[in-house]
């Protein structure tokens, strides 16, 4: 039989200190769980009044006449050129501005070039500058009166410029924090190896670089097959040449064809959503291989 004293009025047992009480389960995790949907909830609210509902509603638009309709809006010999040239020129342009974009985060990050910093600010300007300010640049340099003697105005090239021009960070943004975590130690046993400069680029670095080449290189096509400000000026929007679709959506609006601009946004919406996801998947199986 245990026996027991007091010690200050209180009862201690002989045989060692009574078992804990039964630990109560945390209170915190129901508030934990409510926050995280509280969160979820108001992103999910942002994002649909911000993102989906007004997506939603250039779909909507673009049915007013029925299917039919839709295909008659986007199948017009005028709608149709300025949807050939404007994916046409965002696949040119991102493709170069893969290879550029990548090139030029490799100077920023490998190579101690004099002026590097104001380098890397300059890279962000077309981030800063007002689009119709950028036109009115490219213009300029590369119009009827170019101080360079090359004239572009009026003519595919110089809409391709233009795009480049404010795609230009895309590639390089991504591309660049990549180059700086990337592990040098990897590079230099390979090289010790005897693994030659090609195979060290091929087989170690743009395994690590691709899925964010892929990333920047979506996000310049989804901006160039948008992109209206740049090229309303040095394009001179003629109809079945120099044309893109978003001057051509902003003439149907302002020819209150409210339904054949919703139709043809609503291509550029699924072509840039298509593209955007082929590279994600293309970015999310370079990852898993590397």
């Amino acid at each position: 039989m245990a026996s027991s004293t007091t010690v200050g009025g209180a009862g201690v047992s002989l045989l060692g200190a009574p078992p804990a009480p039964p630990a109560t389960p945390s209170r915190r995790r129901p508030l934990h769980g409510k926050g995280k949907a509280i969160g979820l909830s108001l992103v999910m609210t942002y994002l649909s009044i911000i993102v989906l509902i007004p997506l939603a509603a250039v779909v909507w638009h673009s049915q007013s006449n029925g299917f039919s309709g839709f295909v008659h809006a986007v199948t017009t010999p005028e709608a149709a050129s300025t949807l050939k040239l404007t994916i046409y020129s965002s696949i040119l342009v991102a493709a170069i501005n893969m290879v550029m974009g990548t090139a030029i985060a490799w100077v920023l990050v490998r190579d101690k070039l004099p002026g590097r910093t104001f380098l890397d600010t300059l890279i962000d300007l077309p981030f800063a500058l007002p689009t119709i300010v950028a036109g009115l640049a490219l213009l300029t340099v590369y119009g009827p009166n170019s101080p360079l003697g090359v004239n572009l105005a009026y003519q595919r090239a110089g809409v391709v410029v233009a795009l480049l021009f404010v795609t230009l960070p895309f590639v390089v943004r991504t591309v660049q924090p990549v180059l700086m975590e990337l592990d040098t130690e990897m590079e230099q046993a390979a090289a010790s190896l005897g693994a030659g400069p090609g195979t060290i680029f091929v087989r170690i670095i743009l395994p690590n670089m691709f899925p964010a080449m892929a990333a920047g290189t979506a996000l310049a096509f989804a901006r160039s097959m948008s992109e209206f400000g740049s090229t309303v000026l040095i394009s001179g929007n003629i109809p079945f040449q120099t044309q893109v679709a978003s001057v051509h959506v902003y003439n149907q609006l302002e020819s209150d064809n409210v339904a054949g601009a919703a139709a043809v946004s609503t291509v550029l919406l699924i072509v840039s959503l298509v593209v955007l996801v082929a590279l994600d998947m293309l970015q999310r199986w370079a990852a898993r291989r590397g």
